[in-house]
């Protein structure tokens, strides 16, 4: 019975070794008398419901295509899956894909930062074994890399085996503070204070919505930018700049300003201070938000989805 935080990784290469790796390790979870949760993908769901038999009654199975979309939402549920069911110390088991074949660029760069924050985001006495499956046949060469540097264990057909690359809080904060890839294309540009905020929410709804997001969503990036140079302001900025690009697949709008966050953290713990609300919103709103932080400053950037 665990009694520790583990987090370690599953490499698979076809449905027979992704079943190998991970129906023993649920069954075990249900035979111990623990709570089990499942966040896969709808098409490993069928599997593992298929192979589980009535055993899959027992499971929380959670979609990660819906809850990970934006990675940074993911973490919560994890959270409060293990405060409701380890109150009195009971262990838990979870299987979580933040990474599948098919993901935007961004949105594996996302699901990479995620996995390296979950080991810091559990406290290591917790009794809450993680395993994380990534499909090795498809996935590039450099994904599973850094799946290395992420996992302090890797699982295999093979064996079972610590990770020589696993980096660690020091993976995490290269991360976390290493800049985002410059965006292509043309932008419209807002600089906001403290005394001139309430431009913001206009500007980016209307560069969005003449973009084609529809109303709703133009007014939630709007809503999720105004939070977010509010909480600038709080966070001690004295000014701040927004920038908006109307790109092919997205409208993405970038919040940027000179004041450090130094806990990488930020945004998926609840809205419980004034100066980091903004990023909760943001977490909640849009459908992929990037936070990146070092001594030159602190970038947010949104990305809203077009079609």
């Amino acid at each position: 019975m665990n009694r520790t935080y583990r987090h370690e990784a599953l490499l698979w290469h076809n449905p027979e070794e992704f079943l190998a790796g991970t129906v023993p390790f649920i069954r075990d979870g249900l035979a111990a008398g623990e709570a089990v949760m499942i966040a896969v993908i709808p098409a490993r769901t069928r599997w593992l419901r298929e192979a589980l038999g009535a055993d899959a009654d027992e499971v929380l199975f959670v979609d990660m295509a819906e809850l990970g979309r934006n990675p940074a939402r993911i973490i919560p549920v994890w959270r409060q899956f293990v405060d409701d069911h380890s109150s009195r110390g009971d262990p838990v088991r979870g299987i979580g894909e933040p990474i599948w074949f098919g993901r935007r660029p961004e949105e594996i760069v996302e699901g990479q930062l995620h996995e390296a924050l979950l080991n810091v985001a559990v406290e290591p006495d917790t009794p809450f074994w993680l395993l994380c499956p990534y499909d090795a046949g498809r996935l590039d060469d450099g994904v599973i890399e850094e799946m290395y540097r992420s996992h302090p264990a890797v699982v295999d057909s093979q064996q079972y085996r610590g990770s020589p690359l696993y980096g660690g809080r020091d993976y995490l904060d290269t991360v976390f503070s290493t800049g985002l890839p410059a965006l292509t294309g043309t932008f419209e540009e807002l600089t906001f204070t403290k005394h001139d905020l309430q431009g913001v929410s206009s500007f980016v709804a209307t560069k969005a919505f003449s973009a084609g997001l529809g109303a709703d969503r133009a007014a939630d990036l709007a809503v999720a930018a105004q939070q977010l140079a509010t909480s600038s302001v709080h966070r001690g900025a004295s000014e701040g700049v927004i920038r908006v690009w109307v790109r092919e697949e997205a409208v993405t709008c970038e919040v940027s300003d000179a004041v450090v966050v130094s806990d990488p953290l930020t945004g998926r713990k609840g809205a419980t201070k004034e100066h980091h609300a903004g990023l909760w919103t943001a977490n909640q709103l849009c459908d992929l938000v990037q936070l990146r932080s070092s001594s030159a400053g602190t970038v947010v950037r949104m990305h809203n989805w077009l079609g």
